[in-house]
């Protein structure tokens, strides 16, 4: 049996502003909650016009205040732009606020370009080398507070807010696998060592005191509608925006083409292709016949969708499609 989440970058879209994109947000977690999902991510990006999450805790405490069951996630904070103290502070207040219902998942990449990485990391450009040892100092932190400790986390100790490691590369199955962690891959933009990374963390996963088992997910795009063509024509939008950040041209969102052919050349349409091949696009019998492929394929514990779509009520109407062929999973 497969759980289901959502991951959402809070797109801002052409001709709108952050502050629409977060009550969007909150709207959509929302809808997932009534649809039955069992988390909400966000993700950590900087320097990213079309993306209003940057301050992810900030953001997931918006999101939780306007929600009642559904868990809230980070996915992920990229742990090397923060001290681990900082990052314990925060999503212990999180889940001081809101008890059960806070997850935090770590990757360690910039989450942005080079320039605005020297911006964040100041005098710490090899932040990310140092990742495993911050993941396990950030777990200390969120543990009961030990006598005599000098340094704790206010709030954060004792609360245990469950940590993931995320990755798109086989380093975070390894690091998840040897501390018994949670483990989710970003196959929505980089497929290419999902199934290898899925069974190197499996294959090599250590028993903890956070889990007794590997547990898996994974994430892909989703876009569902009436018809393949209009599922097809959703996508453009999300198509146009990694031609955009792949150029050095970063913006707001951008409406839907009927022709993905005029959204850049064909090399351009290929890498758009490759990168995004893990996405279900189309009518509901296309996307429950591609949902039961992928689950069957990845045998995930849980599989995390996403979807940029421009248009707030057709990406609601995505995630209602996704969310109902998935409850027939079970």
């Amino acid at each position: 049996m497969t759980t289901f989440s959502l991951l959402d970058l809070a797109p801002v879209k052409q001709g709108g502003t952050p502050r629409q994109a977060l009550l969007d947000a909150r709207d959509l977690a929302r809808h997932a909650e009534f649809c039955g999902y069992r988390r909400y991510w966000m993700a950590e990006h900087h320097n990213m016009p079309g993306i209003a999450s940057a301050a992810t805790a900030v953001a997931l405490g918006f999101v939780a205040a306007g929600t009642e069951t559904i868990r809230i996630g980070s996915a992920g904070i990229m742990l090397p732009n923060h001290a681990p103290l900082v990052v314990a502070e925060q999503f212990g207040t999180l889940a001081s606020l809101y008890p059960d219902r806070v997850d935090l998942g770590l990757g360690r990449a910039p989450g942005t370009d080079q320039e605005t990485m020297r911006a964040l990391r100041r005098d710490n450009p090899g932040a990310a080398d140092h990742f495993p040892q911050d993941v396990q100092e950030l777990l200390h932190y969120l543990e009961p507070v030990q006598p005599g400790q000098r340094v704790q986390a206010v709030p954060g100790g004792g609360t245990r807010v469950p940590v993931w490691i995320l990755g798109s590369s086989l380093f975070g199955a390894q690091l998840a696998a040897a501390l018994g962690l949670p483990y989710a891959f970003a196959s929505h933009f980089a497929p290419d060592l999902l199934d290898e990374a899925l069974q190197l963390y499996r294959a090599r996963f250590t028993p903890s005191s956070y889990l007794d088992a590997p547990y898996a997910a994974a994430a892909v795009n989703v876009f569902a509608a009436d018809s393949d063509a209009e599922g097809r024509r959703l996508m453009t939008s999300v198509q146009r925006q990694f031609i955009a950040l792949r150029r050095g041209t970063p913006g707001p969102m951008q409406p839907p083409v009927d022709d993905p052919a005029e959204l850049g050349s064909p090399s351009e349409l290929a890498m758009v292709a490759h990168a995004l091949r893990e996405s279900a696009v189309g009518a509901p019998d296309t996307v429950r016949q591609w949902l039961r492929e992928f689950c069957d394929r990845t045998a995930v514990d849980e599989l995390i969708l996403t979807g940029q779509i421009f248009d707030h009520k057709a990406r609601k109407d995505s995630f209602r499609i996704a969310a109902e062929l998935l409850s027939d999973f079970r």
